[in-house]
């Protein structure tokens, strides 16, 4: 009841006009971003967090998260259209939904995609205030148990993001590399800072991220040099009774896959949007029609993925650990508020997490009455010409870093870190973990020095706590079943491509 008290009152701070016309922005920007090809949620969250800076904690935040299911949307729409994911969570989307917009059921297609991303955030909206209990056991977290849980939180994402493990590690090394550049936090020593006085405070989170993914996916996108291919017409945009009804399984059972994937630290839009895809494909009467214009193939994994960006919240809010680099790129944005998302946010400021939980279904309601008559729109925002759109971009980045500290450092650590990222694309090394490390750094250097101390420099502090046991025997237990799982759907595919190929003649 306690949780339901508080939920209405954050309704109460939403509906206000303020709250409601930075919903709404947050909804706009979001979803122009996130039609970009290539740009995803956290590359438009980095892009726009310099919109924040004049604004409270709480305005700040519910425009944000408006951004983040805002650019979640978008993405769906170049992958209907064009079939050019904005994101790769929308690969999945791409497979049935551009087949439905070239048979001329582009329309039905953004709706149901929308219908189903609004059911799966009000879904994980509920899930989200069914696990606010959680604050209570989190407070009860020491030194010993944090540091268990930011090795899950690291390990687990090194693991799920990218398709090597070993790349993935190799990733969080990086990340850990450069949280520890500024001043030590106990000694103050300076600690790789090469004599550059922009390295003392250590780096700064934002710029970083707006390189490794705002200027990352801008250099990546120019290399493919997409070519700027003619709109599909839209047509009639109702979807039919048929299409309704094949969709209500498929968006109940996606909003359920992308919850509970959500709580999985790292765990990535593409594998839960393709869980989501692969199930309804199972379950379907006739999975011949998938790729041809399933409304299902497009229900399904859309639903999925909006569950996973609300669900995702979760262990930021509850725990203070941030899933995903979007959720990285929320935590810049409580800090630079004077903010520490965790359990005691909800005792000392409850009006910020739960304005912001009301925002998420106030947000959606706002997306989803605004994207059926915008779908005309958003074909003509796809005819700009792409270097139009890569100067913007450009623009809104450079700005974003100087406006951090008034620093053309900044500007210096957002051009490097975007050819770092640049760099470690081309080999295949995921960026996410970087940014989880960059957070989680400070805090896992500190609770790792915090438990020596307290076990008077003995390693057997690191497992003096039952609950710091359970969390690492369940890091172990995740990190064996990802190599296995993995080798599991390798051989099922490798004997589906088997029966589906074609028997060489026997005999001459």
């Amino acid at each position: 009841m306690d949780s339901l008290h508080h939920f209405v009152g954050g309704m109460q701070n939403v509906l206000t006009p303020g709250m409601l016309l930075y919903a709404l922005i947050g909804c706009l920007v979001g979803m122009v971003v996130g039609i970009l090809p290539g740009f995803g949620p956290a590359a438009a969250t980095a892009l726009l967090f310099p919109l924040t800076f004049s604004l409270s904690a709480t305005e700040s935040l519910v425009m944000m998260a408006a951004v983040l299911y805002g650019a979640t949307y978008g993405g769906s729409i170049t992958a209907v259209l064009l079939k050019v994911p904005g994101e790769a969570s929308s690969v999945a989307t791409t497979l049935d939904g551009h087949a439905m917009a070239k048979a001329g059921r582009a329309g039905p297609a953004l709706v149901i995609a929308a219908v189903g991303g609004f059911v799966a955030c009000l879904v994980a909206t509920v899930g989200f205030v069914a696990a606010t209990p959680l604050t209570r056991f989190a407070i009860t977290l020491g030194p010993v148990e944090m540091f268990a849980l930011t090795i899950l939180a690291l390990l687990i994402a090194a693991g799920l993001v990218g398709r090597s493990i070993t790349k993935g590690l190799i990733a969080v090394a990086l990340g850990l590399l450069l949280a520890t550049v500024g001043r030590d936090p106990l000694t103050g020593v300076e600690r790789f800072t090469a004599g550059a006085d922009g390295l003392i405070d250590g780096l700064d989170i934002i710029p970083v991220i707006m390189g490794l993914f705002g200027l990352t996916e801008l250099f990546s996108t120019i290399e493919r040099r997409y070519r700027e291919q003619k709109a599909i017409t839209v047509g009639s945009i109702m979807p039919s009774r048929r299409d309704v009804v094949d969709s209500v399984g498929p968006i109940a059972r996606g909003s359920v896959i992308g919850f509970f994937l959500g709580l999985v630290p790292g765990s990535p839009g593409a594998t839960t949007s393709f869980a989501s895809y692969a199930l309804e494909r199972k379950l379907a009467k006739h999975p011949e029609q998938f790729g041809k214009g399933a409304i299902q193939g497009v229900a399904g994994p859309e639903s999925a993925n909006n569950a996973l960006s609300v669900a995702g919240m979760i262990p930021l809010f509850t725990l203070g650990i941030p899933s995903s680099a979007t959720m990285a790129i929320m935590f810049g944005v409580f800090t630079s508020n004077g903010l520490i998302p965790g359990p005691k946010l909800f005792t000392d400021h409850p009006d910020v997490p739960w304005t912001i939980l009301a925002s998420i279904v106030v947000g959606n309601v706002i997306l989803l009455i605004l994207n059926v008559p915008l779908v005309r729109i958003w074909v003509l925002v796809l005819k700009t010409p792409y270097p139009v759109l890569y100067a913007v971009v450009v623009v809104f980045l450079v700005i974003g870093a100087y406006s951090l500290r008034n620093n053309t450092f900044d500007i210096i650590i957002l051009l490097g870190s975007g050819l770092f990222g640049y760099l470690l694309a081309k080999i295949d090394v995921p960026a996410s973990p970087i940014a989880l490390t960059l957070v989680l750094g400070d805090l896992m250097e500190n609770s790792f020095r915090q438990t020596l101390a307290l076990s008077q420099g003995s390693v057997t502090g690191f497992v003096s706590s039952t609950t710091a046991v359970v969390i690492y025997i369940i890091t172990a237990v995740a990190l064996a079943s990802i190599p296995l799982g993995r080798a599991l759907r390798a051989n099922r595919e490798r004997r589906q491509h088997d029966q589906i190929a074609p028997h060489p003649p026997v005999g001459v």
